[in-house]
């Protein structure tokens, strides 16, 4: 690849080519950043590669540059408490501003000494320890969890968090994760709170921008860069892997070739894990929308499927970012070349 590629295919990393989602950016940092926000959680939901954590990943940078912000980046996969009382712990020693004169931390066998005294406290009491002395310096702790899982470490983790949300402790909370995911822990009656939560749903990038990069980038006309952008449907993985093979390869390859190894990077990285999510019907009515946009009622004459059958299966592709409706009536796939990569699907 050449060394000046200006794309990326890398997951959650900001690429250098980036087009902002200004007003979902503005609308997370404004409401952590008021005296009285409205909400101190947000959830991003959104299908693989539609850019979640590159969205999180540019509103805590955002939010870091600012010194009453402190960011707190959890994995998904490990102990959340456990996790959360380490990286606290971590940052607090590399600032040790941030806490008043003679707190101190050290998180071995759980020990806490407090001015001096030594006891022992569970991750929960390092937490609200370190908490109550960050607010007391006006310091916000933002901590974010990437593809979240409704599992029982986020639910236990999720009821710590409510609580000290009810102890008006400065924490704030933002989490991505793929439809069904959000769904289980929004509706899980444990965790009513989150139900509440404000959602975010990433859909397609504007063609707009990204014809507007493209010709900036590959300096053509811009009927050239529409027809480009058209072909990524806005999908942010599109964008970025079609971008990269089009700057490497344009001079030496026919864009069939070129749609080709396309097809390949969206099967890699993102199209068989999202094919193998989907339940057997699922990809029966996928495959039956294929590349065009289709009447429903046609489909269901195909399906031989009762068009209130249909529209639980099309509902649940729509809410999953895999189908849309363009207009009432009227399905396709919302996926950029999704029909040809299925094709050798079994």
């Amino acid at each position: 690849m050449k060394n000046n590629n200006p794309f990326t295919l890398t997951f959650g990393k900001k690429p250098n080519e980036y087009i902002s989602r200004y007003e979902n950016t503005d609308t997370i940092i404004s409401t952590f950043d008021a005296e009285n926000p409205v909400s101190q959680t947000y959830l991003i939901q959104g299908i693989r590669g539609s850019g979640k954590t590159v969205l999180m990943t540019a509103v805590t940078s955002e939010l870091a540059k600012r010194d009453n912000f402190i960011i707190v980046d959890l994995n998904s996969t490990h102990n959340l408490i456990d996790d959360l009382a380490m990286r606290l712990n971590d940052t607090c020693k590399k600032k040790p501003d941030l806490l008043g004169i003679g707190f101190n931390v050290t998180i071995a066998g759980f020990g806490v000494g407090i001015n001096g005294s030594p006891q022992i406290h569970d991750n929960i009491s390092i937490i609200e320890g370190i908490l109550t002395e960050l607010k007391k310096n006006n310091k916000k702790v933002v901590i974010t969890i990437d593809e979240v899982m409704h599992n029982e470490n986020m639910r236990f983790f999720a009821s710590e968090f409510q609580l000290f949300l009810r102890k008006d402790y400065p924490v704030y909370l933002i989490m991505t994760g793929l439809y069904e995911n959000i769904y289980a822990i929004q509706n899980d009656p444990a965790l009513t709170f989150l139900l509440r939560t404000p959602k975010i749903d990433l859909g397609p990038l504007s063609i707009h921008q990204i014809t507007k990069q493209y010709r900036d980038i590959f300096h053509i006309e811009l009927d050239e860069a529409k027809e480009l952008a058209r072909i990524t449907k806005g999908y942010a993985f599109a964008f970025q892997a079609f971008g990269m093979l089009y700057f490497e390869y344009r001079e030496t390859m026919d864009m069939d070739n070129i749609l080709s190894k396309l097809d390949d990077l969206l099967d890699d990285f993102v199209y068989k894990k999202i094919w193998d999510g989907l339940s057997e019907q699922d990809r029966v009515v996928v495959r039956c929308i294929s590349n065009d946009s289709k009447r429903v009622k046609d489909i269901c004459d195909a399906l031989s499927m009762s068009s209130s059958t249909f529209s639980k299966y099309r509902d649940r592709l729509i809410k999953r970012g895999i189908v849309e409706s363009p207009q009432h009536g009227v399905v396709s796939l919302a996926l950029p070349r999704l029909a040809n990569v299925i094709e050798t699907y079994e």
